[in-house]
């Protein structure tokens, strides 16, 4: 997947193709952010709330978004941040953790304009066409300077179902199973017979060429595409005829994945590089724990933070609380394909484990407290994206109640009719922008395939907004 997606040398996202556009209509896919502009207001309404629950901070606060895409996410949230004159004066800094330089040039043209772009330390940066904040764009965030002082307020939006995913099969155990271990150069024999053949194993589901290999055996899991007018694949999902590292290590570092074990057949799918990224959340909210943590951490560890400040939000999909299986998936033009086509050309994803997430970021610091996820819509309707909607519909009517004033009364008619017929377009595009957003039906909209979590300072369970909680009481 991250060679896919990220390599310097024809990544999905990382490579400019003349004409090619991997979001909207006219792209392969179409994110929250695109379909209106409400959901980015909203999340700049969460990021305020926040911030005066936590005592309104005149000062330290930084805006972190990780994988910002086109940056629409964030230039909503700017304009809806900078109406607020208390919170928006405490902002300092923003950061965008992204990898394409292509992405990054549609960012920093969208949030700065024609403002200079300077190479610094850390990457790149510009001044936003918003109170003239700083933004710095870094490859990764451990690039992303971890002041003990600083409130950061983290985003990352249909981030994690983009991070590499490792996918694993229990098998019965075999009388017969070779006493070898594959490792990335070879295999290598045992010298004492393995007690673990006597037992269920786990096996990893390697990507291999269409052929079968002499080491490796097609599997029934491989996804295929839902286009029969898709060429075969030049790759497959394939079962590992031995154990190596990673099918040794991971399925036991939580009590959710050794469950399964026992029971033939069972595929889950873990991504370490989310579990990494869950804990530094947790770990710049709350500081490090004090015992050391199983969960890799991409940066250094974390200074200690004497007073818990900031929040995380993370929006994406996948299930509330079962561990995802065999959710590889590629699209192109708006529909599935197969992740081991065209490679470089499809993008891939998998479904989050937000459980996973929940994890990582408590076992990381003991400062924090998680909550959710909860369903899309749940969380937009707590954050009114209707009485939002609805101001903007009245809006509308408001500019076009001054619209011909001085025509004569034929054209003066006629621009009030074509003035109505084009208000109620777009109070139907808005109106359905918003049903694509919480609607519970799959077939429909958003609203309950994807998933609200939020990693915020331990305050005894208190609630954020959007969580059920509110900003009093």
């Amino acid at each position: 997947m991250r060679q896919c997606l990220t390599s310097p040398e024809g990544g999905y996202y990382t490579t400019n193709r003349e004409g090619r556009d991997q979001f909207g209509q006219k792209g392969d896919f179409v994110t929250s952010p695109e379909i209106s502009q409400v959901f980015g207001e909203l999340l700049g309404v969460w990021l305020v709330a926040e911030w005066m629950l936590q005592g309104r901070k005149k000062q330290g606060v930084d805006i972190i978004e990780v994988g910002p895409g086109r940056g629409t996410l964030m230039d909503d949230i700017l304009r809806t941040v900078s109406n607020f004159k208390s919170s928006a004066s405490a902002v300092e800094n923003v950061y965008l953790v992204e990898a394409s330089p292509s992405l990054r040039a549609a960012q920093k043209q969208l949030l700065c304009g024609e403002a200079a772009l300077e190479e610094v330390s850390t990457g790149y940066r510009s001044i936003s066409k918003y109170s003239e904040l700083p933004i710095t764009w870094c490859e990764d965030i451990r690039f992303v300077p971890n002041d003990p002082d600083r409130t950061p307020f983290i985003f990352a939006h249909e981030f994690f179902d983009a991070l590499p995913i490792h996918a694993f099969q229990s098998v019965p155990p075999s009388p017969t199973a070779p006493q070898t271990l594959s490792t990335l150069t070879g295999q290598i024999s045992l010298n004492r017979p393995n007690p673990e053949a006597k037992k269920p194993q786990w096996r990893e589901l390697l990507v291999t060429p269409t052929a079968p290999s002499s080491l490796i055996t097609p599997t029934a899991s491989s996804p295929t595409s839902t286009n029969s007018q898709q060429p075969k694949a030049d790759f497959q999902l394939s079962l590992a005829k031995a154990s190596n590292p990673a099918s040794l290590l991971l399925p036991t570092q939580s009590q959710r994945y050794k469950d399964l074990l026992s029971t033939a057949g069972s595929v889950i799918e873990i991504s370490p590089e989310s579990h990494s990224y869950a804990a530094e959340f947790a770990r710049r909210i709350g500081g490090s724990k004090k015992s050391k943590s199983l969960t890799p951490s991409p940066t250094p560890p974390a200074p200690h933070k004497s007073e818990p400040s900031g929040a995380a939000l993370i929006l994406d999909y996948g299930p509330a609380t079962t561990i995802p299986t065999s959710t590889l998936r590629g699209i192109r033009a708006h529909q599935l394909v197969s992740p081991f086509s065209r490679p470089g050309e499809v993008d891939l994803s998998a479904d989050v484990d937000f459980m996973a997430l929940v994890e990582a970021a408590l076992g990381a610091s003991e400062n924090v407290e998680v909550h959710g996820p909860v369903e899309q819509g749940v969380f937009l309707e707590q954050m009114g994206i209707r009485e939002r909607a609805e101001m903007l519909i009245r809006g509308l009517a408001k500019n076009n109640n001054t619209t011909g004033t001085t025509a004569q009364a034929e054209d003066k008619k006629n621009s009030e009719d074509d003035a109505k017929i084009d208000r109620e377009i777009r109070e139907k595009t808005i109106r359905e922008a918003v049903e694509r957003l919480v609607s519970r039906l799959p077939s429909r909209g958003m609203g309950t395939l994807y998933k609200a979590l939020a990693i915020v300072p331990e305050r005894g369970g208190r609630k954020p907004v959007g969580f059920g909680g509110g900003i009093a009481g």
